[in-house]
Parts: structure tokens; C-alpha cells; sequence
């Protein structure tokens, strides 16, 4: 199916409106179905030979606007839009893979990820590989015969470990895998994996493209091969984004350019803070210079986005008074929004993992995130402040 343009020629000529109607906004097609004008139509749509819509679960004007707003945001030939992150990952896993494949995954990951590969895509003999950031840097000696995709998160989910891309990348491409990067940190203003080789981006669209904390969706980007390849999953997964939540999503990414330069700017400060402080024992942001990727992250990234994480040097004790005592950071799981969030990893994104799992991702029981936002940033330090003393 031909792409239209995603504002001025999405309007439907049975609708009435003028021919040369260019609306500022992406329309909302709230209909489930299209009609045609004869079987001839019809037959040329299914045949690939139109452009016209037959149902939303396959394709609508209003999602496919916004998916040529994100290829074109993350330099990429395609995007799809889904109805999660989850839904986004879970879609590419099973649209690419098959029984007796491997996929090779960050053990730095998001607890959601792993419980999909772990939990379900093992039902189906498809074997999940977990290796170390260090691993990851020297992935030649780790893709064997079977391995067809490597998935993995930079920034990580919750310490910020950034990855090499362009060399995981170029390992992948000389070993005919594919990569895939969940970019849902650094947002495509920060950094754009598919400039750097990466065949596939994933976001949770929830978090920083929408921005609002109003939209759950997910996204996958890449070149148009790589996208019709994962489609027949997401049509028959049913996984696709509503139209009015693909509206709400677009209309967020309007702003993102802007929202990102204060997330960075806030994180960095609050981060930079934090490291001062005799409550804190670390603090995990790549824009420091502590981090131990910091100069991956100079390289490959054109900020280090809105996510900080720190270590109570009081342990989960002292992490779970910090949580009860912050007043203008929210308590809530999420991240990417507006305003401040503040998370136990433990109690959230790595709930329930043991000891070992969460020492393989690099994560403590006395960690805090937090999803820094737009507010002023001496009223964000003097909140956490108060929290810690």
C-alpha cells in the first residue's frame, strides 16, 4: 500500500469535503471499516494496486499520518504504530523469529521484555540467550548458528548503561542478524539507532513521544522490507493503535523537540546534584562523567534524556523513605511525561526478579528512578532534597 502524505491527502473523497482541503491537523478516522466503489476496487486493493483502506486492524489514514511522522523523526523508511511497548516488542519478536531460533538479549533489560522472552517465546522453541553489557561490546564470539535477532535497550532500563550501537550493529549486519534497539530512553531527538546501523527501533510511544501521560502505544521503525516483514503479525496479533490514541500520540510529537531539550537540561542538573549528597552512593546518568559509558554517550548521543537513577547509600531502607517522603515527584511506574516521576525498580520495571537477575542487571533493591519533567529545576532539588535529609 502506498504511503499518502500524512496531513493534507488523507481525507476521504466520500466524505464531501473539497478537493483541495489541507487541514493543520491529522483528521481522526474513527471507522472501523472502508467502503468501495465496486469489486473491481476491491480486487485492486487486495492485489496491492490501491491506495484506498478496507479496515482499521490492517491499515487507517489517521495511524498511518503519524507512522510517516515517526519514520521520518528516527530517519527511518517505515514505521508501525501498536497499542503498547509490550505489544511493539512481543509483535517483532514473533514476526521474526521461529522454533530452534535464538535471540541474544541484554541481561540490562526491561522486566517485561524478559518475561516475554523468558515466559512465552520459550513455549515455542525459540531459545533466549542472556549476556552482560561487557558481552554485548564483544558480540562477535557471542552470535552462534542459531541466532537471528540481538535485542537490546541504550539506555537501560533503570541503570542508563549505554551500548556501542554502531558496532553491535555492525557485528549483527556481518553475521546476516537482525538488531533491534528499544530507543524508548533517548527519544529520537537524543539519539537515532538507525543512522548507526541498527536495523530496528522499538519505543514504548507511551512515555516521550507521547509525553503526556495520557497515551498507552508502541512503535517499531526501520526500513520498509524490515516492517512489511513484521506486519502479517501485527494484523493477525490484532496489536494495532486506535486512531484517536494515534491523534493524541502525534499530536504530542509536535512538542517533542522542545520537551527533550528540558528534560535534559533538568535531568543533568538534578543529576549532577545528586552525586554531592552523603545519602547517595551513585548515581547512574550517562551525561555524568562517573558513568561508565559516559563517552559512549558523547559519541552517539545528542543528550542523555530525562531518566536518572540513584542508590540510597542506606539501601532498600533508605530508597523506600525517599519514596515516601518526595512531594512534588509522583509516585508512579511510568516515565517520559511532563511532569516528575519517581519509581522503586524493585517494586516496578524488575518487580519480582531474584537476586541473581537483578545482579545481572546491574540493579540494587536501594535504587530510585527518577523520570525527571518539565517543572523548574530548583523546586524539583529542593524536593528531593527534603526527601533525603
Amino acid at each position: 500500500m502506498t504511503k499518502r502524505h500524512p496531513d493534507t491527502e488523507l481525507i476521504h473523497a466520500g466524505e464531501g469535503a473539497p478537493s483541495n482541503a489541507m487541514p493543520v491537523t491529522t483528521p481522526i478516522y474513527s471507522s472501523s471499516t472502508f467502503t468501495f466503489a465496486s469489486s473491481a476496487e476491491l480486487e485492486a486493493y487486495q492485489q496491492g494496486r490501491s491506495q484506498s483502506f478496507m479496515y482499521s486492524r490492517y491499515a487507517n489514514p489517521t495511524v498511518m499520518a503519524v507512522e510517516a511522522k515517526l519514520a521520518a523523526a528516527e530517519g527511518g523508511e517505515a514505521a508501525m504504530l501498536l497499542s503498547s511497548g509490550m505489544a511493539a516488542t512481543s509483535t517483532a519478536l514473533f514476526g521474526l523469529l521461529q522454533s530452534g531460533d535464538e535471540v541474544i538479549c541484554s541481561a540490562a533489560i526491561y522486566g517485561g521484555t524478559l518475561q516475554v522472552l523468558r515466559s512465552f517465546l520459550d513455549r515455542f522453541g525459540v531459545r533466549a540467550r542472556f549476556v552482560s553489557m561487557e558481552q554485548l561490546g564483544a558480540l562477535g564470539s557471542v552470535i552462534g548458528p542459531s541466532t537471528k535477532v540481538v535485542w537490546f535497550e541504550s539506555p537501560t532500563n533503570p541503570t542508563l548503561r549505554c551500548a556501542d550501537i554502531a558496532a553491535v550493529a555492525s557485528v549483527c549486519r556481518a553475521k546476516g542478524v537482525v538488531s533491534i534497539v528499544d530507543n524508548t530512553f533517548a527519544s529520537p531527538v537524543n539519539q537515532q539507532p538507525l543512522t548507526l546501523g541498527a536495523d530496528l527501533v522499538m519505543h514504548s510511544a507511551t512515555k516521550y513521544l507521547n509525553g503526556h501521560s495520557d497515551v498507552t502505544a508502541g512503535a517499531l521503525v526501520g526500513s520498509k522490507a524490515l516492517i512489511d516483514r513484521v506486519m502479517p503479525a501485527r494484523k493477525l496479533l490484532g496489536g494495532v493503535l486506535e486512531p484517536a490514541s494515534a491523534y493524541a500520540l502525534g499530536r504530542g510529537m509536535k512538542t517533542l523537540g522542545v520537551r527533550i531539550a528540558r528534560h535534559n537540561s533538568n535531568a543533568l542538573t538534578i543529576a549532577r546534584w545528586l552525586e554531592t549528597h552523603p545519602g547517595v552512593s551513585r548515581v547512574c546518568y550517562p551525561g555524568l562523567e562517573s558513568h561508565p559509558d559516559h563517552d559512549i554517550a558523547r559519541r552517539q548521543m545528542h543528550g542523555c534524556g530525562g531518566m536518572v537513577c540513584f542508590e540510597s547509600r542506606d539501601g532498600q531502607d533508605g530508597a523506600v523513605r525517599f519514596f515516601d517522603r518526595i512531594a512534588l515527584f509522583q509516585r508512579a511506574a511510568s516515565l517520559g511525561g511532563v511532569e516528575s516521576l519517581c519509581s522503586l525498580p524493585v517494586l516496578t520495571s524488575q518487580y519480582g526478579l531474584s537476586d541473581e537477575q537483578l545482579a545481572e542487571a546491574g540493579v540494587t533493591r536501594g535504587m530510585v528512578r527518577l523520570s525527571v519533567g518539565l517543572e523548574d529545576s530548583e523546586d524539583l532539588i529542593a524536593d528531593v532534597q527534603q526527601a533525603l535529609d
